[in-house]
């Protein structure tokens, strides 16, 4: 049995005062993190005096381009932007069944097949509302809701334990090569470091230049969606014909990649052989020098970097200005202990990675199956 959106929520529409909020309070469609990833810290505040109001357990979706699926469930009250829309559940729904009604894909392919707009495509307000959803009793919503909530709540400590290895590693880097870097050591340039290493795209007029299973091709997109510190692939893989027929390169495993335009600066380490487009200029790290070190420094140096793009369009790194980047080439010894340190670090990272994409993808099948019915929440064991 099925019922519409309208039954279970309402659009919340009040308002609360900037000055009241902070980076952590103030949500907008640019720090809702892809993939139902939640949030991040805000990057600025609106200028206008008022903005749009929530509440604890409100959810929050954005309706700029649905095909981002960001969607959180709000943790306190605050403010966000008037691109975000506010779900607040009725009576008789549990505000945690609602989120995952919301976070369930088949919303958000309604949604975008609804939306209105080519370049920046918005939900349609008056059709969101008409998604038929489930109608179950307020005991088995709050048995699904429990059970992929728990699902969720893993993915989280993972992903702070990560967050925490990060800034452990972060630090160690800080202490060894800017707070006590030896005037002694060598400086060069990230060609010192390793290999720069640009990009292509095989026409994307001959299909049989792609492929769902082939090899790893990596665009700033899939960076944008796919915010772990580890990749092995993008929502597209290319054919050996595709290869040939440009002029990317295949990157070993360790490689660290880097967005050189749209935007200048997404950072992740090749969980295996990977090619990507013209947006990256890359850094294949010799291997005296390391994987650790060199993603360390890009990303201590990436204010530096971002300096010394140019382009009146959009700014862009060159390969030329990527290789000419300055670049301090410490001793073998201190590089050897931070690359010790940092193996370990890593290695629990990747493993807690690879079981978030696991949970998620748990969740991700389960979530459809048990709004339709299909599953029997009461079965389900975990």
């Amino acid at each position: 049995m099925k019922s519409k959106l309208a039954a279970l929520c309402t659009y919340m529409k009040g308002k609360v005062a900037v000055d009241t909020l902070d980076e952590y309070t103030y949500i907008s469609t640019e720090n809702m993190i892809p993939n139902k990833g939640g949030i991040e810290r805000a990057s600025s505040l609106p200028s206008t005096q008022y903005t749009q109001a929530f509440d604890l357990g409100d959810v929050l979706v954005s309706n700029i381009r649905p095909y981002f699926k960001k969607i959180w469930m709000a943790e306190y009250s605050g403010g966000c932007s008037n691109d975000v829309l506010v779900f607040r559940a009725s009576k008789g729904c549990d505000p945690t069944f609602l989120y995952y009604v919301l976070a369930n894909n088949s919303f958000f392919d309604y949604a975008t097949a609804t939306s209105k707009g080519t370049k920046m495509p918005r939900g349609d307000k008056t059709a969101i509302m008409q998604y038929e959803v489930p109608a179950f009793d307020i005991a088995t919503q709050q048995r699904i809701g429990r059970l992929l909530k728990g699902i969720d709540t893993r993915i989280v400590t993972n992903k702070k334990i990560n967050d925490n290895l990060e800034q452990q590693v972060q630090a160690y880097f800080q202490e060894l090569f800017v707070d006590n870097a030896d005037p002694a050591w060598t400086l060069g340039t990230i060609s010192d470091l390793g290999t720069v290493v640009g990009g292509s795209t095989p026409s994307k007029s001959k299909p049989e230049y792609y492929t769902e299973d082939g090899i790893a091709w990596i665009t700033p997109k899939d960076l944008s969606i796919n915010k772990a510190k580890f990749i092995s692939h993008g929502e597209n893989d290319i054919t050996e014909l595709g290869l040939k027929n440009s002029s990317a390169s295949i990157m070993p495993e360790g490689t660290v990649l880097f967005s050189s335009r749209a935007p200048i600066g997404y950072i992740a380490i090749a969980s295996g052989e990977v090619t990507t487009n013209q947006g990256f200029k890359s850094v294949v790290p010799k291997p005296e020098i390391g994987t650790a070190y060199v993603y360390c420094f890009l990303k201590h140096n990436l204010p530096v970097i971002e300096g010394m793009a140019s382009g009146s369009t959009f700014k862009e790194v060159s390969g030329s200005t990527m290789k000419n980047v300055p670049a301090v080439i410490p001793d073998t010894e201190t590089l050897t202990c931070f690359n010790d340190f940092c193996a370990p670090i890593f290695a629990h990272q990747r493993i807690l990675e690879e079981q978030n994409q696991s949970l998620a993808a748990l969740r991700d099948s389960l979530l459809p199956k048990l709004m339709s019915g299909e599953i029997d929440v009461s079965a389900i064991q975990l």
